[in-house]
């Protein structure tokens, strides 16, 4: 694939990140449930404002992906990255389609939630591919407490959004693991800190917009 070639599926990648229109290479998550589940107004609203969470977090995800793939020395962890961020992409088609389907939106500000991500990408892919991995192994570790969370918040009846929360748990869980496997360091204790403290801006923010 020549460079050009390679430049116009990453831009054509950010654009439906950010504008929507994502392709998912795998079906969504109990997809026979999609208009069983009888919701209230209430229900409704809080599931979608979660689930536009979950979409933001994918959102940053692709960007995280796209820019410390960019910058990363190692052709198998490239290859890495971009396995796991077509992954990160299904996530994205699947709640862009749950949104859809309450009747809701994804978030207003997600042009900032990627350039943001884009940008601290590149910089832990720019400190070097052990603090790359551990930055993912990190991001995919928090992610998977704040689906466990969510888990525990939506609706019970509502089948399809806690479905599809439960696949992209098992899918970060890999993705953490892998990033691992391939040499990722621990990182310091503040910029853990820092993580968790910058996520729940986010969410507390895209849950309204």
């Amino acid at each position: 694939m020549s460079p050009i070639d390679r430049l116009i599926i990453e831009f054509d990648t950010a654009l439906r990140s950010v504008v929507g229109g994502a392709n998912a290479q795998r079906p969504t998550p109990d997809s026979e449930q999609s208009s069983k589940s009888v919701l209230d107004a209430q229900e409704r609203k809080h599931a979608a404002g979660l689930m536009r969470v979950n979409h933001v977090g994918e959102v940053c995800a692709q960007a995280l992906y796209q820019s410390q793939k960019l910058v990363a020395r190692n052709p198998q962890i490239q290859e890495m990255l971009s396995h796991s961020g077509q992954e990160e992409m299904d996530h994205l088609a699947w709640c862009e389609t749950r949104l859809q389907e309450l009747g809701s939106h994804t978030s207003y500000l997600n042009p900032f939630w990627y350039a943001g991500s884009f940008a601290i990408g590149l910089a832990a892919g720019l400190a070097g591919d052990k603090w790359s991995l551990g930055f993912v192994a990190e991001t995919e570790k928090q992610v998977e407490n704040h689906l466990e969370s969510h888990l525990e918040k939506l609706p019970l009846e509502d089948h399809r959004s806690r479905a599809i929360v439960e696949q992209m748990r098992v899918d970060e869980i890999e993705h953490g693991q892998a990033a691992v496997q391939a040499g990722g360091a621990v990182l310091p204790e503040p910029i853990q800190k820092m993580m968790q403290a910058m996520s729940k801006v986010m969410t507390k923010t895209a849950y309204k917009i």
